[in-house]
């Protein structure tokens, strides 16, 4: 091994990179993920999930270091359960999501914040999304949804109708958020500046890890900021072209097909280092 694995840190996007399609991770992935951390390596998450959708996941997959959330808004220590940083969306969030979704019934959307999920536009593919990501979410008007500590909202609509919700958004020039498409049906308003890529930073220097040899893999837009902060970075097959274009590797696997215990197996056996990138 020509680098001290105990510096090293994986950190990984969840659906599409860790999760295949059908939401549960790969017996080899789980093998190898345990290996990685019994011989010293830290591994982690950078997920868009709330925690009420990511947790679910954690008694099957550990996690060594703290986590990013919400794209970037939180980066969580789970084991101490609680929050090493946060960002919210400002209070002008509210008015723009209510005029998004006046402009557009067709577009489901949810809220997230700490505690719950709320939904004030249900739609068929809102409905899909809350079923893959197990929340209960609370269901009321834009309105009525509390006004504090939004960490994001996610607008979950037709790949088809895509460009025409964000054309409309480009349109109205928002000030003080930035919008991210996270998958082919999901488009996300975030702080302004914040990514998973911010949080890494923030999580570098707030965790003590700016001796540490971060390792990101991601699939998607939402993912590109993460992958440019880290040292290497690297993608599966599926990944969106704009996110290949970024990376130290594509790897011929896909998420379907174990990728993440493909990269594990490379940085044990010295064949993933930082000279690559």
């Amino acid at each position: 091994m020509s680098f001290d694995i105990s510096k090293t840190l994986l950190i990984t996007d969840m659906d599409g990179t860790f999760l295949p399609a059908s939401k549960i991770p790969g017996r080899r992935t789980l093998e190898a993920v345990e290996h990685f951390m019994a011989l010293g390596g830290r591994f982690s998450i950078a997920t868009g999930r709330a925690i009420q959708a990511a947790d679910q996941y954690f008694d099957q997959v550990r996690v060594n270091a703290p986590i990013i959330m919400s794209n970037g808004g939180m980066v969580y220590d789970i084991a101490a359960k609680k929050q090493i940083y946060d960002i919210y969306l400002p209070q002008t969030a509210r008015q723009i999501t209510a005029e998004i979704l006046r402009s557009h019934p067709w577009v489901g959307c949810e809220v997230l914040t700490l505690e719950e999920v709320y939904v004030p536009q249900m739609t068929d593919m809102e409905a899909v999304h809350n079923e893959i990501c197990k929340v209960t979410p609370v269901l009321c008007p834009v309105d009525e949804i509390p006004s504090k500590q939004w960490y994001k909202v996610l607008f979950a609509l037709p790949p088809e109708r895509m460009e025409e919700l964000m054309s409309f958004v480009e349109s109205k020039g928002y000030t003080g958020v930035d919008f991210v498409r996270s998958s082919k049906e999901y488009y996300e308003m975030l702080p302004q500046n914040i990514s998973k890529g911010s949080a890494l930073e923030t999580m570098r220097e707030r965790c003590g890890m700016e001796d540490m040899l971060f390792i990101a893999a991601g699939d998607y837009n939402n993912d590109i900021e993460l992958l440019q902060a880290a040292d290497i970075s690297v993608c599966p097959s599926n990944a969106a072209d704009a996110v290949k274009g970024v990376c130290s590797r594509v790897y011929p696997s896909s998420c379907e097909e174990d990728f993440i215990a493909d990269v594990i197996d490379d940085i044990i056996n010295g064949r993933l280092t930082p000279q690559q990138k």
